[in-house]
């Protein structure tokens, strides 16, 4: 019997359909992957399947651990939800509780469905911390969760989902914020968790990881699954033109060549940053090349946004260097546009304000500001928009664009790619090359995904608890590392 049933499952909202028919199992011990790109209906099916989906429901079948749970009210879900079905979200951050220690969160589906005492459960918090390999579980059990790291905030998750003991565990998109070895270890957990007798619905656009965790796999688009069959059927021989498209934008080639590089713009001499007495960068010496792509890798903690500050000026050194080989423009491009744009004013507004900054006379801004738009690829029109009514895609086209408002010479991207989905991050990769060409841009770009790294940089520099530990050539660094920690982060990125 399967432990997810899902047949002809459709979900519309004010009359549009978002859903439409999709159906699949999962068995006990499977893992069934379900791809695709922002609204394609990953999530909207994942909330469905725990009852928290708005709209118009409706399915032919859907049964959860042989319940049928099509008609549950709220107060049904609830008993349900945590007991037979459990969730393992993206951001950890938001969906542990800030005010409760790590302990009382995996306790608490504890207190809901079972008889168990309070010490009961409390040995089995640190059980199940433990069994996600949480790393001294009564020390963790006993933090709040902004004291932990991202990958251990995701395991206490996965042990709070455990906790009732489910038969169906969706994990949607766990793993997409995570450096490559942590995320490579919270795939093994899940992997480990289906082959304990789970049946696990893993969401995520991430093909690697798709390969590394799933035995089947799903391909949605605008609300249908428009292909499915085993990991090896679909990820090697695709039939759809859209899987095609899909997996050749996540296959990034090493950069091989270094031409037309010039001379030094910025050279780092033993620089040094601590907070609070605990040392982020120690020591970091580098080069920094006209026309250059320097890559920056590493896992959270490693000091690469902190040595990407202080190249930004945003920081200064506490011992050490930055030398800069005459007068450069620095700009600085955020991980999360979102949140760098001021959520009040219009895109255009904020392109704006940086043309003012760059003494832009008021009488040119207007035709500035369409300009940049039309170079990063949006519509003039768009400028009318405020960030939230824009996509991913498109609020990080405009954050590039504000960037280059200023004239920059050299062009320091913190992550700027690694919430998108592989086609609009391919694109966004292709417009940064172009823009390195047409303008002549230096750029630093900090990142842990090693294969987007390897396809934009020239150089790297490998950094691992603030330290430089390995740098040099992409070609060179990624097909013969030197370092055990490179060694570890390229395995763990296959």
């Amino acid at each position: 019997m399967s432990a997810l049933l899902v047949q002809d499952l459709s979900i519309s909202i004010g009359g549009r359909m978002l859903v439409d028919g999709v159906s699949f199992a999962v068995s006990p011990g499977e893992c069934v992957a379900i791809v695709g790109e922002s609204g394609a209906g990953k999530s909207l099916t994942a909330s469905a399947l725990l009852g928290l989906a708005l709209g118009h429901v409706r399915a032919a079948a859907l049964t959860v651990d042989g319940v049928d749970v099509r008609r549950f009210s709220e107060s049904q879900w609830r008993g349900v939800r945590g007991d037979r079905i459990g969730l393992v979200s993206q951001d950890a951050l938001v969906s542990l509780d800030p005010l409760r220690r790590v302990g009382a969160e995996v306790t608490e589906p504890l207190a809901i469905h079972s008889r168990l005492s309070r010490a009961a459960r409390r040995a089995r918090a640190l059980e199940l911390l433990e069994a996600v390999a949480m790393p001294s579980p009564a020390e963790r059990a006993a933090q709040y969760p902004h004291e932990l790291s991202g990958g251990l905030r995701q395991r206490a998750l996965i042990a709070s989902a455990l906790a009732g003991e489910p038969a169906v565990l969706i994990a949607d998109e766990p793993t997409t914020a995570l450096d490559a070895t942590v995320q490579a270890h919270v795939l093994a957990l899940l992997r480990d968790i289906a082959d304990a007798g789970t049946a696990v619905v893993f969401i995520s656009h991430d093909f690697a990881a798709v390969r590394r965790v799933a035995d089947r796999v799903l391909v949605m688009r605008d609300g249908r699954v428009i292909e499915q069959g085993t990991v090896a059927q679909v990820l090697e021989a695709p039939s759809d033109d859209y899987t095609r498209e899909l997996i050749a934008a996540t296959a990034h080639e090493p950069r091989g060549d270094r031409f037309g590089l010039g001379e030094a713009v910025l050279t780092g001499i033993g620089v040094s940053k601590s907070f609070a007495g605990v040392p982020a960068v120690a020591d970091a010496s580098f080069t920094l090349l006209q026309g250059q792509t320097l890559g920056i890798v590493g896992e959270s903690g490693s000091g690469k946004t902190t040595l990407a500050r202080m190249i930004v000026g945003v920081d200064q050194p506490d011992a050490g260097a930055l030398r800069w080989a005459g007068e450069h423009r620095v700009q600085l491009v955020h991980q999360n546009p979102l949140g760098a744009f001021d959520p009040r004013w219009t895109i255009g507004r904020s392109l704006r304000e940086a043309l003012e900054a760059g003494q832009v006379p008021r009488a040119q801004r207007a035709a500035r500001v369409a300009a940049l738009l039309i170079e990063v690829g949006l519509a003039p029109e768009l400028a009318k928009r405020r960030p939230s009514e824009l996509s991913g895609g498109q609020r990080q086209r405009a954050a590039i664009a504000r960037a280059l408002a200023a004239e920059p010479d050299v062009l320091v991207l913190d992550e700027p790619v690694s919430a998108l989905d592989p086609s609009v991050r391919e694109k966004v990769l292709q417009l940064l090359g172009r823009l390195q060409r047409e303008r002549g841009l230096t750029m630093i770009f900090v990142s842990h995904d090693l294969g987007v790294v390897a396809a934009v940089s020239d150089d790297v520099l490998v950094m691992q608890h603030g330290e430089i530990v390995e740098q040099g050539p992409i070609a060179a660094v990624f097909a013969a590392p030197q370092h055990p920690f490179t060694q570890e982060l390229l395995a763990a990125g296959r």
